[in-house]
């Protein structure tokens, strides 16, 4: 008998493949637009850190390594926090994990006790409410305001605050919006978490994946606000299948050594993550970065294009994604329409066989009727999808 806490797990942007599963079964062509993986989309891994991998695997490097990585990769990880990012991190202070998922569960597991209250942004990346419910906290989202292109409502944050808030995550780039939040908003943001001494937590896995402006990483302007970092090798790196992620701890007064403790326990636990992908992380790291500019590129143009095709669809509007690969439309029909975004994209998945995610499923209030689209694919494919939504459309409004 499965306990209340497995029953409850939820994972919407894999849950509905199982349905496009089924379609796809019986003949039906699905042209997938659901999944955050670029490289099952075109974009290969780099060839020196595959080399790497295999040159690793070759040399015997395949024992358990210390349970919160090997020392090498945390000065490699160290490294780029710190020259790229602004940050002031010891690499006795970073963790090594399997993939950032493992860091979002170790994340909540270290910090929230039953009845905590997490801030996170809506709409956000789903692990973050699956994992502050299981270990019986209450995932509380602050508004991210759409007309300004999904930046942080400062005074619902405020608002929000308690006595029972025990984390303020930022999750920049956004996943699913795609807003990448300003220097300004970001100071505010800490400015209220000193004011009530609430730890940070900000997840930036794709702070290499920026089309417009530039990028402020939180570590850059947190000073001694005690911040806990996420970030991995999926996206940038194109090491998605490889699951290689980090958490790093920046806390000049040592607020967080109790939670940091917690994170080194769990990382024991679990022993390691894989000794070979940690020794090509280092590669991937302090290798040639030449792929990043050019996936970015690339990314702008399907961008640009996916940003036009919507917005000419009628019944549907988006809002420019400055990072990330998500694009996050809103459908102003859907609760005349359809009873839910949910319903939504399930009958655009039968009826065109194109595969996005409901917005609810990043937030069932600041996401409801919107999507979520990745624009990985090359702008033939994305052209066939957009197409055939806009026949769905004018056939269903």
């Amino acid at each position: 008998m499965e306990s209340k806490r497995a029953a409850a797990l939820e994972y919407p942007i894999r849950d509905i493949m199982a349905v496009a599963d089924e379609l796809s079964r019986s003949g039906k062509k699905i042209i997938y637009l659901n999944i955050g993986d670029p490289v099952q989309y075109g974009f290969e891994t780099p060839l020196h850190i595959k080399e790497a991998l295999k040159k690793a695997v070759d040399s015997g490097l395949n024992y358990y390594a210390p349970s919160e990585g090997l020392m090498e990769l945390r000065e490699a990880i160290a490294e780029k926090e710190n020259h790229i990012n602004g940050a002031q991190v010891d690499p006795k202070n970073v963790v090594v994990t399997t993939g950032i998922s493992e860091a979002i569960h170790n994340l909540m597991a270290a910090v929230v006790n039953r009845g905590d209250e997490v801030l996170l942004p809506g709409p956000c990346y789903p692990p973050y409410f699956t994992y502050a419910s299981f270990f019986e906290g209450r995932p509380i989202t602050y508004r991210t305001i759409e007309e300004k292109d999904w930046t942080p409502d400062l005074a619902d944050i405020e608002r929000k605050i308690n006595r029972r808030t025990k984390l303020l995550v930022i999750v920049n780039p956004n996943n699913p919006c795609g807003s990448v939040y300003s220097k300004d908003d970001i100071v505010e943001i800490l400015e209220l978490a000193a004011s009530h001494n609430i730890p940070v937590a900000t997840d930036e896995i794709y702070d290499r994946i920026i089309f417009d402006g530039s990028f402020t990483s939180v570590a850059s302007v947190a000073k001694d606000i005690p911040l806990i970092g996420l970030n991995g090798f999926s996206k940038s790196y194109l090491m998605t299948g490889w699951r290689l992620g980090y958490m790093y701890l920046q806390d000049p007064e040592d607020k967080l050594g109790g939670v940091w403790d917690g994170v080194q326990k769990l990382s024991r636990i679990r022993l390691c993550a894989n000794t070979p992908t940690q020794v090509a992380g280092v590669d991937a790291l302090r290798g040639p970065q030449d792929h990043i500019r050019e996936m970015v590129t690339k990314l702008r143009r399907r961008r640009d294009f996916s940003l036009k095709r919507i917005n000419e669809i009628p019944g549907l509007t988006a809002k420019k994604p400055a990072g990330a690969f998500y694009v996050f439309p809103r459908i102003p029909s859907c609760p005349q329409k359809w009873k839910s975004d949910e319903e939504f994209v399930l009958d655009v998945l039968e009826q065109t066989g194109v595969l996005v995610v409901h917005g609810s499923g990043f937030d069932p209030e600041c996401g409801r009727d919107h999507f979520r689209a990745v624009f990985l694919p090359d702008e033939h494919i994305l052209g066939d999808a957009f197409s055939a939504i806009e026949d769905f459309m004018k056939r269903n409004t």
